[in-house]
């Protein structure tokens, strides 16, 4: 896998990461949607250098400019519900991309530490030899990433694939790193070191998906 940390030089990332981490910003459910969209862009502007592009000639109402265009046909899917601002993001910029949509979640049994992943709701076209980008805003354990993936496949081969995260741990790193394709991507915006005892990313920023839309009930 390639792994393309972005963090790893200072940018105006780092702004939109201290923003979204921040507990008393993150009060700011609206701010909060905006600063993980904003992430989601600036990681899809980065993915864009990778992908394949043909010289085209555009007419202007002066002249005829020759240029360079993406030739991708590009899929977009989202883990709900946490993935849909960091989605909003990457359609600002593939804003012709087909979209797929999954339900995965953590699924507690008997003991709250454990947890089993549970996809519900799938809606996708075609993969075929088509450009697949898979967004989660937090990579925990991977195992989320993993089960979307293995979901997707009765859909098509795509070509390439790309893993889009905002904040990530060591060890979902490591494990999508293990599970996926030599050939995959991985971008992310922060990598921090651990995982507690409830698969929680520290420092993190909390549950991304309450803090975008509202805590949920527990079943």
């Amino acid at each position: 896998m390639h792994i393309h940390n972005i963090s790893t030089e200072n940018s105006i990332l780092n702004h939109f990461i201290a923003e979204i981490r921040d507990k008393n910003i993150q009060k700011d459910s609206m701010r909060f949607r905006r600063n993980i969209e904003r992430i989601g862009e600036i990681l899809c502007y980065e993915m864009s250098k990778t992908l394949s592009f043909k010289a085209v000639s555009v007419e202007t109402p002066l002249g005829i400019n020759n240029t360079f265009l993406p030739e991708t046909d590009v899929v977009l899917c989202s883990i709900l519900r946490a993935g849909v601002p960091l989605h909003n993001g990457l359609l600002n910029y593939f804003d012709n991309a087909e979209n797929a949509f999954i339900s995965a979640y953590r699924h507690h049994k008997q003991n709250p530490e454990t947890f089993e992943i549970v996809v519900e709701y799938l809606a996708c076209p075609s993969l075929e030899g088509k450009t697949l980008i898979l967004a989660d805003p937090m990579l925990a354990t991977g195992q989320s990433m993993l089960a979307t993936f293995e979901a997707l496949k009765p859909f098509g081969t795509p070509k390439e694939v790309h893993l889009i995260s905002v904040i990530g741990a060591q060890e979902g790193v490591d494990f999508v790193n293990k599970n996926f394709d030599d050939n995959t991507h991985l971008w992310i915006a922060a990598v921090d070191k651990n995982l507690n005892d409830k698969g929680y990313i520290i420092p993190g920023l909390g549950d991304a998906g309450d803090l975008a839309f509202g805590e949920k009930l527990q079943h």
